[in-house]
């Protein structure tokens, strides 16, 4: 087998293996869980699920309203009405700090998850301040990209693993896709930062002009500071942008090299 061969499909094991647990695993086994919770039908969330989404959310942030025993335990956060994050690693972080909220009752500000399927945080209390300053509240954005992540992500997984198995043009330049992650969500992320700010409501107690929220660092919104930067799942996300692109190369090269050499043969 060709060297660069060889190389190609460890760089590409290597994205395939952080993508699926970082992302694909716990979004697809997640999938749908919240909504059996907003309808009533804890019973039907399968056991798997509620592994799941106790394994991922160890070390997370919980509201400061949730008991501490409740924290990695879906069942019990289910009994105590705390807010429920999804299960797969969260991409982008955003806190908004005020003083209505002290730092003693609210150390890390207000802050909000962003991840391929939804949020975690405190969303209701964000919600609550979009509210104010007469912003749409966050679940109105990103309808489309929540209900297609979990078969994007499958259909980039299976995509990922013919990569490591077969070896054709069209599956290399496939292999793009993942390369392009980080940056496929910083676009969404600031086109719906935009969406957001430039189509306000009368219905806010403080009125502020059209404005484009922080993407990248901090900020200031009425009298609140705001803080918005990537988190782990965003550095995972590269970490697979940059396998993903050695493996392409490393593929695409040894390919080139091979169509050469049965060139030079005939």
């Amino acid at each position: 087998m060709h060297p660069s061969l060889i190389k190609a499909k460890i760089f590409a094991a290597i994205a395939v293996l952080l993508l699926t647990f970082a992302f694909t695993l716990p979004i697809v086994a997640f999938h749908g869980v919240l909504n059996k919770i907003d309808k009533n039908e804890v019973e039907k969330i399968s056991p798997i699920s509620k592994e799941i989404w106790n394994l991922y959310n160890k070390g997370r942030y919980k509201s400061v309203t949730t008991p501490k025993e409740a924290h990695n335990d879906l069942d019990k956060m289910i009994e105590n009405s705390a807010e429920i994050g999804v299960a797969s690693l969260p991409i982008w972080a955003v806190s908004l700090e005020a003083p209505n909220y002290p730092k003693e009752a609210f150390p890390q500000g207000i802050p909000v998850f962003f991840h391929f399927d939804g949020y975690s945080g405190e969303v209701h209390e964000m919600n609550t301040i979009n509210h104010y300053v007469g912003m749409d509240p966050m679940w109105v954005g990103g309808h489309f990209e929540r209900a297609i992540g979990p078969y994007a992500l499958l259909f980039l997984t299976l995509v990922m693993i013919l990569f490591i198995i077969y070896d054709n043009k069209i599956l290399t330049y496939l292999m793009l896709i993942p390369v392009s992650l980080p940056l496929l969500f910083i676009a969404d992320y600031s086109y719906w930062l935009y969406w957001f700010g430039h189509n306000l409501h009368d219905w806010g107690a403080f009125k502020i002009k059209p404005f484009m929220p922080t993407v990248f660092g901090d900020g200031k919104i009425a009298q609140f500071t705001t803080h918005s930067y990537p988190t782990i799942g965003f550095y995972i996300l590269v970490a697979i942008s940059l396998f993903s692109l050695l493996a392409f190369l490393a593929k695409r090269k040894a390919l080139r090299e091979m169509e050469q050499k049965k060139q030079e043969t005939k």
